[in-house]
């Protein structure tokens, strides 16, 4: 099948080539350790196919929000090392000062990480004068950070206009997953969103109920549209100034023939923290001094039945508080039946944000899904059916 956009099978020869490569190298950090390698494990791929193949590798990224400035405290002078423990394969730092030097006694194979690109006032602005400069360093570009693609910068947006551009292969594969979950997708298709506020989402399930032909709704963002059907929802987590919007979203999943799946019976407690004493109860029964923490089992179960009818499922946040035990229970369960679903074949399975994937995680299931993106913003974007700069300047 063609792809909309060129990837690393269309560069052709590229030895000896410049090759400046966006990658999210932005990693938690603590006493000069990196205490989450997942981001700089996602770009093993591309960098070592590009230099293998004999290309000179400038891995473009930034570091915290420097604003424009810089600061030795976000210096990826720090993540070097650590990368290229994680690489294998030597890794040189090159500063902006006098960076045409350094690059041009690096030899093919060899990799380089520039410093921070939000050193610059202009990367944020998306500076054509920035764009020109760093363009000089290269001779093709690859965007493979789908994680900073909501943003126009001068590294992802702005360089693929100038130089040759391809995605590299963690963008091509978030590219591949994100067609298949909404681009064009088998129907049915369930997507699950939850988290603590309708506010945060209302881009996200305005486009979705248009989309897609099952829309589970948990979380907290779940006692808004419970309160909007009429539910007391006690003293749970809920935006009451949203339920006149809450009810514009189910009328346009009713017209647009999307089943909208809201809790019935819930898990509850007095008090919000670990273990505390709770009732599994139907949602008609929740006291004035009661808040919902948790979707209840019957729900669950049900919800596990409309996955076993549907072929693509989109998930974005949790269906209750899953970091408080025992609040976790409904999202390890669904998230351990879409497992089981897309191990047997019957589901393609895509999930997306920070919470989410701590919450497959927890659930020991984010390998098991078809993918699981890292992107937060990004992700959120997309599901939100808005165009991605970064993506957009790759496409053909």
């Amino acid at each position: 099948m063609t792809k909309p956009f060129k990837t690393l099978d269309d560069m052709g020869d590229i030895q000896g080539k410049r090759v400046l490569v966006r990658e999210d190298l932005n990693v938690p950090m603590a006493d000069g350790r990196v205490t989450d390698d997942t981001r700089l494990r996602a770009t093993l791929a591309t960098v070592s196919e590009l230099a293998d193949r004999g290309a000179i590798v400038l891995v473009l990224a930034h570091f915290g929000r420097p604003k424009g400035q810089r600061n030795p405290d976000m210096s990826l002078a720090m993540v070097t090392k650590p990368y290229g423990e994680v690489l294998g394969r030597p890794v040189r730092f090159v500063d902006w000062d006098g960076a045409a030097e350094a690059v041009a006694m690096l030899q093919p194979g060899d990799v380089a990480v520039l410093e921070n690109t939000r050193f610059f006032p202009g990367e944020e602005k998306n500076d054509p004068a920035l764009v020109a400069e760093m363009a000089k360093l290269g001779d093709l570009y690859v965007n493979d950070a789908f994680s900073a693609a909501h943003r126009a910068h001068a590294s992802t947006e702005g360089l693929a206009h100038v130089l040759p551009a391809f995605a590299g292969r963690a963008m091509e594969a978030e590219l591949d997953a994100l067609e298949k979950a909404l681009g064009h997708p088998t129907h049915p298709v369930a997507a699950v969103v939850g988290g603590a506020k309708v506010s945060s989402k209302l881009d996200v399930l305005r486009h979705l109920v248009s989309r897609v032909d099952h829309l589970i709704i948990g979380g907290g963002m779940a006692n808004t549209f419970l309160a909007a059907r009429g539910v007391d929802v006690g003293k749970s987590l809920c935006e009451h100034d949203l339920t006149g919007t809450a009810e514009s979203i189910l009328d346009a999943a009713d017209a647009a023939n999307c089943t909208v799946h809201l809790p019935y019976d819930v898990v509850v407690a007095r008090e919000f923290k670990p273990n505390p004493a709770t009732r599994t109860i139907n949602v008609h029964e929740v006291a004035a001094d009661e808040m919902i923490l948790d979707v209840g089992p019957a729900a669950v179960e049900a919800l596990g039945d409309v996955l076993k009818n549907c072929r693509t499922l989109v998930w974005n946040g949790p269906m209750g508080a899953f970091e408080t035990p025992p609040f976790d229970v409904a999202t390890v369960s669904l998230a351990r039946t879409a497992a089981a679903l897309t191990q047997d074949g019957s589901l393609v399975s895509v999930a997306g944000g920070g919470d989410t994937v701590a919450a497959l995680n927890q659930a020991g299931v984010a390998g098991a899904f078809t993918f699981v993106s890292t992107a937060g913003g990004a992700f959120l974007e997309w599901m939100e059916g808005k165009d991605l700069p970064g993506v957009a300047a790759l496409m053909k």
